[in-house]
């Protein structure tokens, strides 16, 4: 089947138990725009938060389900075990190393992956993150800052950096991703885990932080548990609704269950799980954010897709008020 490759990372989205102290982490300590305030459409009760760049442009969107009653992680295989965030470069890092300090947020020293300098952290939810430097990087290309973000618009957030999938079975994945997804694998680095294999690199698109995916095998640890900061699914970027509907059915013609086309309005979908029970999602570059909403009021108020619209007061009569007016300027 004539298939375009993907283009990389279209967007990662995670579990919050809560959507208030989310919505100020991500907005005023790591300074993300929120783009879109909308309900889980699969389950209309609960929020859906988008955080992104500027503009929610592909590739630079972390997105939050908001499950109150959500219980811990207990982390292990099986799993998107870390999610990084892309920065302009080297001294970014250190800014973001002080930042971290006096924001009492948990983070590791900067250390090297594959050559890049990179930041480990943690969310208030124990959420596994790491900012990564673009300072050698030449493949997709990141976002744009929001010019109104509380951080400095040359150390703010360019967009989605890598994936880690963690797993069991490292080579089931690893066929799904070259022969059904067409991933490229181009190297790999040492596993921080004593006894453990090498971390497997695979590329798509352009390459570089915004197409690349980390593929991790574990053999001393459990199945992850996932609660409050985990993360549901990965998604990778099509460029529009032809292309996507080519990849329904290559990917039903390579006998994997799958959602099939699903209309998301922002965005349109296909779901399906490689073989160790990770969550994929193939999504479409448009229409985008900007369909309901002017871009300078993104994210102020309930964004409803059309087909949930005559439900709004039903909707937000289960939701609990968030206010987004206040975006923390400088």
């Amino acid at each position: 089947m004539n298939l375009k490759p993907l283009k990389g990372q279209h967007h990662v989205s995670a579990i919050t138990a809560n959507a208030k102290k989310n919505y100020e982490f991500y907005t005023k300590t790591l300074g993300l725009r929120l783009v879109k305030k909308s309900i889980n459409q699969d389950d209309t009760s609960v929020y859906h938060l988008f955080y992104a760049d500027e503009r929610g442009n592909p590739g630079t969107d972390l997105t939050f389900f908001e499950i109150p009653h959500a219980g811990n992680t207990y982390t292990g295989t099986n799993s998107i075990s870390m999610t990084a965030l892309r920065v302009n470069n080297d001294d970014s890092l250190a800014y973001w190393k002080q930042r971290f300090e006096e924001f009492g947020v948990e983070h590791d020293d900067i250390s090297y992956h594959t050559g890049r300098a990179t930041l480990s952290f943690r969310d208030f939810e124990g959420q596994r993150l790491m900012l990564v430097s673009d300072e050698m990087n030449d493949g997709v290309a990141g976002g744009k800052p929001w010019v109104k973000s509380p951080v400095p618009v040359e150390h703010g957030v360019l967009g989605l950096g890598p994936v880690t999938l963690t797993v069991a079975r490292g080579d089931d994945t690893a066929v799904v991703l070259t022969e059904v997804l067409g991933f490229k694998e181009t190297r790999s680095f040492p596993s921080d885990i004593k006894g453990q294999p090498d971390i497997r690199v695979f590329e798509t698109g352009e390459g570089g932080t915004g197409g690349e995916v980390y593929l991790q095998e574990r053999s001393d640890i459990p199945r992850e548990r996932p609660g409050r900061g985990s993360v549901h699914h990965v998604a990778f970027r099509v460029e529009d609704e032809s292309e996507l509907q080519k990849w329904v059915e290559w990917i039903t013609q390579n006998r994997l269950p799958n959602s099939g086309f699903v209309e998301r309005y922002y965005f349109r979908s296909l779901y399906f799980r490689e073989p160790n029970g990770i969550l994929f999602e193939l999504a479409t570059d448009g229409p985008g954010f900007e369909t309901d909403e002017e871009f300078d009021t993104l994210g102020e108020n309930l964004s409803l897709p059309p087909y949930f619209e005559s439900q709004r007061e039903s909707i937000e009569a289960k939701l609990k008020p968030l206010d987004t007016k206040e975006k923390g300027g400088k």
